[in-house]
């Protein structure tokens, strides 16, 4: 099964990251938007793991040792690419996310995991093969991000599964932070 290691969000932070999301398809032409059920903050993308692996993988989430957290997304960017690019939502610089992430990447690797090589950036992915009017501002889309605050006390390991055509994440297991 495909899973990915993930912070949710709770309702209210969905919400106001799906106003962004409508303001950049306002100024679209074309694009695939993340739908509201979907926007989370991956920690480790884990590919295709054998039933067997979950419980090293709960097992290492246990481990971790943290406490709750805020994070406070930035401005928005996007990864360039021919067939539309990939626009994301930043995090600012926060210690205990990337604290945690390499924690968790550590760990991961320790217990042999093959995980991506290259540094950790994170972002919340908001829509793919995006092309956007000349007349988009960006700057109205960094107003809106600036309400917003994520309170992070739990990281979720998570299914990533494409049933009848629809993409569906499931959470397999949560770890509350306390």
């Amino acid at each position: 099964m495909r899973l990915f290691i993930a912070i949710n969000f709770d309702g209210t932070v969905k919400k106001r990251l799906q106003e962004i999301i409508n303001e950049l398809e306002k100024h679209s032409i074309q694009g695939r938007f993340v739908s509201q059920e979907h926007l989370h903050l991956t920690l480790e993308f884990l590919g295709e793991i054998s039933d067997e692996r979950i419980v090293t993988i709960k097992n290492v989430m246990d481990k971790l040792d943290f406490k709750p957290f805020i994070l406070k997304p930035s401005k928005i960017g996007y990864f360039k690419r021919p067939q539309g690019n990939i626009y994301w939502l930043g995090i600012e610089d926060n210690e205990a996310l990337m604290s945690t992430q390499e924690t968790l990447h550590k760990l991961l690797i320790d217990q042999g995991f093959i995980l991506e090589k290259r540094p950790y950036k994170p972002h919340i992915t908001l829509g793919r093969k995006v092309k956007l009017k000349n007349s988009f501002n960006s700057n109205i889309v960094d107003e809106m991000v600036k309400a917003i605050k994520i309170d992070v006390n739990r990281i979720e390991l998570m299914k990533s599964e494409n049933i009848n055509g629809k993409l569906v994440y499931s959470v397999i297991y949560s770890r509350i932070i306390d």
